[in-house]
C-alpha cells in the first residue's frame, strides 16, 4: 500500500480536474488524509452537507450560501469519491451509490429550503386523501434510479403531485399545479445553476410526460392519462429505473406516494404475461441509438470509440438486462429490480443465461463503468469517448490497474477489445441480430399455399385464412410472421414427416394454434425470434392432441419451449424444484395480495402456475427437450406433488380471509385438513384428472360455529379451485365420497368420521367407502388433523373381517361399476372391461381389506404395483403372479396415457393388433378368478 503522499500524487497525476480543487483548497488535503480510508457513505455524504442541514434552521435565508455550500460540498464529495477509486479502495458500487445518494440528499435538502419559503409567501398544498400536507414527488430515473450514477451524471428526474386544488394559509394563494412547478424550478435553479464554485448536477426532465413540450410536474391523474393514452414503447424502458426518491423513505407520506405511483407504473411497464415483443423493439431503439453516436463521432475529431453507446458498450448490457425485465416482470416479481448488476445475477440464477455469459457481462459492466469514471474524472465532464491520443491513452491504462501495477497501453486496449467483444457477441445474440437466424419476415411470393400432394386440408384451410376477414383484421407485420410460420412450418414438415400422424394433420394443429394467438403479437414475435421455439412445438403437435390443445388454450406456455432447463430441473432434482415452484408462487401471490383482497388475481396466478407445470411435465412426459421421456408414473408423482401444492397454497390464502370474516384472532390456525381419494389419494393422477376431495376439522361436536366456520373455508377453496376465470380453470372437484355422499355435511367433524368409519353407530361406511380409504390421504392443511386421519385409516383397514362377505361385497360392487360403463364395442376397454385397470384396482383392495389384520404391512399407501408385490411376498398370492400383473397394470396404465395424449375419449383398443395386451389381460382374469372365485362381469 501506499503512502498517503503518493495516493495524492496519483490522484493528481489522473485527474486534473481534483489537481485544480485541491491547489486552490488546500486545506482538503489534509481533510482528504484523515477521511480518505474511510468508506463513502451516508453518515459521511450528511456530514458533507452539514452546512446546508443548518441553514434550514435559519429564519432568513442565504439562498447565494446554501447554493455555495451545496458546490463545495458536491466538490468534496468528487474528490473523496476519485481518491477511493483511483487508489483501489472503493469498488464499483460504493463509487455509484454514493453518488445516488448523495443526489438524493441534496434533492431533499433543497426540496425543504425551497417549500419553507413558498409555505411563507403562499401556504402549503393539502391531499384531500390523506388529510395531510402533499408533497412534491421525485422520481430518479436512469442511472439515479438504479442508484448507478456515474462521476458526471446528469440525473433525470420526474415532478409529480398527488392531485389539483388550491393552497391554503398562506397571504397568497396558488393552485397546485403553479406551486409544485415554482418549486420544481427552483430545485434545477439550486442544483444546475453555475457560479463560482461550479454546479452539484445537471438536471434532464425529458423524462417527463410529453418531455420538453409538457409541463415540468404534473398531477397522477395527468400521467395515468398519459401513459394510457401516448405511452410509448421506449418510455417502458426508461420506467423501469424509475423510482421515488422524495419524499425520502423515512418521511410518513412515502409509503403512501410510493404505493400510489407504482399502481400507475406497474401495469405500463410490466405486461400481465411473458412479453417477448420487447425484443424487436428494443432491438429498432438499439440501431437508432448506434446510428446517432456512430453520426455524433463521425462529427467531432478524437471521438471515433464510444464505450457506452458504440457496439460492446454499456448501453448494450443494460439493454440485455432491461430485456430480461420487460419480458418477465409482468410474471415474476423478482425481475422488478433496477441496479444492472443485480438483474444480470437474477438471469444467472435462474438460468435464463449461461452462468459463463453472465458472468462475462458482469465483469465487462464492471470494467467499462470504471473506465468510464477514469475518462470522467479527468475534467469531470460527462464524456464516454476513449481518447485517440496516446499519452492519454497510456495514463487511463494506469489508472485502470491502480498505483501499486503498471500495465502497458497495448495490454489494456487488448483487455478493453476482449470486453467489448463478449457484450456485442451475447447482445447479438440474445437480440437475434443475425437475420439467418430469425425467421423471414417478408411478404409470400403471390400464390404460395401449402403443397397438395402432402397437405390437403391444410392447403384447403390455407386459401379460406387467405380469404377470411380474420385474415385481413391483422396488422401487417401480424399477417406477414403468421405466413411466414406457416410457410416455414411446412417446410420443416416436409422434410421431416412424422410417423404417428400425418403431416397434414400436424399443420392443422398449427394452423388452431396460430389462429388462437394471432392477434398476441408477443407470441408471434417467440416463434419468429427463436426457431428451437417452432421447432418444438412442431414436436408437441405431433406427438399429442391434448397437448397441441392445451398449448392453443394457454399459449403463454411457448415460452417454455426455447429451452429445456426446466423439464430437467424437474427430473434431476424434484424436491429441490418442487420448493423453488412453492417459493415462486408464494412471492407472486404476495405481491398481488399485498395491497388488499387481490383474490381474483391470486385465482389468475394459481392457474398460470398450474398451467405451467403441467405443460413442463407434458414436455418430459413427451420426451421434448429431454434424453428420455418420463414413466407414467413420474408422470403422475409430478402432477399429484403440484395439485398437492395448489390445495395447500389456496388453503392458506383463504384462510386469512375466514379469520377476518368470523372476527378470529388473526393468528389462530385452523385445525382442518384436505384428504385426497382416488387418483390423487393414490398418487396416479393424469392431465385432466377430477379430484375427490373430502374436508376434515377438529372441534368439539357440539360446536357448531366451527361447522359454519370450516363450511364457509370448504366453500371458498372450491370456488378458487373450480371457479372459470380470464386464465382458465383448475380443478373439478368432487367431494361425494363423504359421509353419506351428497346428503352430508360439506365439511365433516374428525371424531364423527372416525365414528362413521369405524361404524360405532347407526350411520356408518359401506364397504365400498372402506375401498376407497386404501388410497387415500391428507393433501393439504392441519399436520394433527392428517395425523389423527391416518390413525383413522390405520385401524379400519387392519379391522379383522368376514372373507367371505367381503368377497361378496366387493365382487358385487364391482360388477356395478362394470353396468355403469358398457362397452358395445369389440374393442378393449382397458380401464373398465373385465381384465382391465378396475379389476387390479379391486383385487388390491380386497387383499389390502382383508388381510390388513394380519399383514399391516399393506396399509401403506404405496400404489397398487408396490401392494400386489407385498402380498407376493406374504404369500397371499404367487410372487410370480404378483410381478406379471404389476407389469400388466404398468402397461394398461402407460398405454392409457398415450391413448390420453392423443385426445381419446374412450381408451379402447383392438386387442388383435396388440398381443401384449392380450397377455396382459389373460394374467389379470386369472389372478381375479383365484381371488374372487367369480368372474367380474358376470
Amino acid at each position: 500500500m501506499l503512502d498517503f503522499a503518493a495516493q495524492i500524487e496519483f490522484l493528481k497525476q489522473h485527474s486534473s480536474y481534483a489537481q485544480r480543487w485541491l491547489n486552490s483548497r488546500p486545506e482538503w488535503v489534509d481533510w482528504l488524509e484523515s477521511q480518505g480510508a474511510c468508506k463513502v457513505d451516508i453518515p459521511g455524504i450528511r456530514g458533507l452537507l452539514a452546512p446546508c442541514q443548518d441553514a434550514l434552521a435559519i429564519p432568513e435565508q442565504n439562498e447565494a450560501q446554501f447554493m455555495a455550500d451545496l458546490r463545495l460540498a458536491r466538490q468534496r464529495l468528487m474528490l473523496w469519491i476519485a481518491f477511493r477509486d483511483l487508489n483501489g479502495l472503493a469498488d464499483l458500487s460504493e463509487v455509484t451509490q454514493a453518488l445516488s445518494h448523495f443526489a438524493e440528499e441534496v434533492v431533499a435538502l433543497s426540496i425543504a429550503y425551497i417549500r419553507a419559503d413558498l409555505q411563507r409567501r403562499f401556504g402549503l398544498p393539502w391531499s384531500s386523501v390523506t388529510g395531510s400536507e402533499m408533497p412534491l414527488m421525485v422520481v430518479g430515473m436512469g442511472k439515479l434510479g438504479g442508484l448507478e450514477l456515474n462521476l458526471s451524471s446528469d440525473i433525470d428526474l420526474i415532478f409529480l403531485y398527488e392531485h389539483e386544488g388550491d393552497t391554503e394559509d398562506g397571504p397568497k394563494s396558488l393552485s397546485y399545479h403553479e406551486w409544485f412547478t415554482r418549486m420544481g424550478k427552483r430545485l434545477i435553479k439550486l442544483l444546475a445553476e453555475h457560479d463560482a464554485n461550479g454546479f452539484v448536477f445537471r438536471v434532464d426532465m425529458r423524462l417527463r410526460p410529453n418531455g420538453d413540450s409538457g409541463p415540468l410536474a404534473c398531477s397522477l391523474d395527468m400521467l395515468e392519462e398519459y401513459l394510457l393514452v401516448q405511452g410509448r414503447e421506449w418510455e417502458r424502458y426508461a420506467w423501469i429505473k424509475g423510482r421515488l426518491i422524495a419524499p425520502t423513505p423515512d418521511s410518513p407520506a412515502f409509503t403512501y406516494c410510493e404505493r400510489e405511483l407504482n399502481q400507475l407504473i406497474r401495469p405500463f411497464v410490466y405486461r400481465r404475461h411473458l412479453d417477448y415483443g420487447v425484443i424487436a423493439s428494443i432491438r429498432e431503439l438499439h440501431a437508432q441509438i448506434q446510428h446517432e453516436a456512430e453520426k455524433r463521432s463521425s462529427n467531432h475529431h478524437g471521438r471515433s470509440r464510444d464505450i457506452k453507446l458504440g457496439r460492446g458498450g454499456i448501453r448494450e448490457i443494460e439493454f440485455l438486462a432491461q430485456m430480461f425485465q420487460l419480458m418477465r416482470g409482468g410474471t415474476d416479481p423478482r425481475f422488478r429490480i433496477r441496479p444492472t448488476l443485480e438483474v444480470l445475477e437474477l438471469v444467472k440464477q435462474q438460468g435464463i443465461l449461461p452462468a459463463n455469459e453472465v458472468d462475462d457481462l458482469k465483469a465487462a459492466y464492471v470494467y467499462l463503468r470504471r473506465l468510464e469514471h477514469r475518462i470522467q474524472v479527468w475534467e469531470d465532464q460527462q464524456t464516454h469517448y476513449l481518447p485517440e491520443d496516446e499519452g492519454a491513452r497510456t495514463r487511463l491504462a494506469t489508472s485502470m490497474v491502480g498505483p501499486d501495477c503498471v500495465e502497458e497501453k497495448a495490454a489494456f486496449l487488448s483487455k478493453l477489445d476482449k470486453h467489448q467483444m463478449a457484450v456485442a457477441q451475447y447482445f447479438e445474440k440474445a437480440f437475434v441480430l443475425d437475420d439467418s437466424a430469425r425467421l423471414d419476415n417478408t411478404s409470400l411470393p403471390a400464390g404460395w399455399k401449402p403443397d397438395n400432394s402432402i397437405f390437403p386440408e391444410s392447403a384447403a384451410r390455407w386459401l379460406a385464412w387467405a380469404d377470411s376477414s380474420k385474415q385481413r383484421q391483422l396488422p401487417e407485420k401480424s399477417r406477414i410472421i403468421f405466413n411466414n410460420l406457416i410457410r416455414k412450418a411446412a417446410d420443416s414438415l416436409q422434410v421431416d414427416q412424422p410417423t404417428a400422424i400425418s403431416a397434414d394433420q400436424t399443420l392443422l394443429r398449427f394452423f388452431d394454434m396460430l389462429e388462437a394467438v394471432a392477434r398476441r403479437s408477443a407470441y408471434l414475435s417467440i416463434l419468429s425470434e427463436y426457431p428451437q421455439a417452432l421447432s418444438n412445438v412442431l414436436a408437441l403437435l405431433k406427438a399429442s392432441q391434448w397437448g397441441a390443445e392445451y398449448l392453443t388454450r394457454h399459449p403463454h406456455l411457448l415460452d417454455y419451449l426455447l429451452n429445456s432447463r426446466t423439464e430437467k430441473a424437474l427430473i434431476e432434482h424434484p424436491e429441490q424444484y418442487w420448493q423453488e415452484v412453492k417459493a415462486t408462487l408464494e412471492m407472486r401471490l404476495d405481491d398481488v395480495m399485498a395491497d388488499g383482497d387481490g383474490s381474483e388475481q391470486a385465482m389468475d396466478i394459481l392457474r398460470i402456475t398450474h398451467h405451467t407445470e403441467t405443460f413442463i411435465t407434458l414436455l418430459a412426459d413427451l420426451g421434448i427437450g429431454v434424453d428420455h421421456e418420463l414413466s407414467v408414473e413420474k408422470v403422475s408423482d409430478h402432477l399429484s406433488a403440484l395439485a398437492d401444492l395448489i390445495l395447500e397454497t389456496s388453503l392458506e390464502r383463504i384462510w386469512p380471509s375466514v379469520v377476518k370474516k368470523f372476527g378470529l384472532p388473526t393468528d389462530a390456525k385452523a385445525p382442518f385438513a384436505v384428504i385426497s381419494y382416488g387418483k390423487l389419494g393414490g398418487k396416479e393422477l393424469g392431465y385432466a384428472s377430477d379430484l375427490d376431495l373430502v374436508f376434515l376439522y377438529q372441534a368439539e361436536e357440539t360446536d357448531f360455529a366451527a361447522q359454519e366456520i370450516y363450511a364457509l373455508l370448504a366453500k371458498r377453496m372450491i370456488n378458487w379451485l373450480t371457479a372459470y376465470t380470464s386464465a382458465g380453470s383448475l380443478f373439478e372437484i368432487d367431494t361425494r365420497l363423504r359421509p353419506n355422499g351428497s346428503a352430508g355435511f360439506l365439511v365433516t367433524n374428525a371424531n364423527a368420521f372416525k365414528r362413521y368409519q369405524l361404524r360405532e353407530g347407526d350411520n356408518s361406511a359401506w364397504v365400498w367407502e372402506h375401498q376407497a380409504l386404501t388410497r387415500a390421504r391428507c393433501s393439504a392443511g392441519s399436520k394433527s388433523v392428517g395425523k389423527f386421519f391416518d390413525d383413522v385409516r390405520f385401524e379400519v383397514l387392519s379391522q379383522k373381517r368376514d372373507i367371505d362377505q367381503l368377497r361378496h361385497e366387493i365382487l358385487e360392487m364391482r360388477r356395478k361399476v362394470h353396468a355403469g360403463h358398457p362397452n358395445p364395442t369389440t374393442d378393449f376397454d382397458l380401464k373398465h372391461d373385465a381384465g382391465g385397470m378396475v379389476d387390479i384396482e379391486f383385487i388390491v383392495q380386497f387383499l389390502v381389506l382383508a388381510f390388513s389384520n394380519t399383514h399391516p404391512q399393506l396399509i401403506g399407501n404405496l400404489g397398487n404395483i408396490a401392494l400386489l408385490r407385498i402380498a407376493g411376498e406374504a404369500g397371499l398370492i404367487q410372487t410370480s403372479i404378483a410381478q406379471e400383473v404389476g407389469d400388466a397394470y404398468r402397461l394398461l396404465r402407460a398405454r392409457q396415457h398415450r391413448l390420453r395424449l392423443d385426445g381419446a375419449e374412450k381408451t379402447r383398443v383392438d386387442l388383435g393388433l396388440e398381443p401384449q395386451l392380450v397377455r396382459a389381460r389373460e394374467v389379470v382374469l386369472s389372478l381375479w378368478q383365484e381371488v374372487f372365485l367369480a368372474p367380474s362381469d358376470a
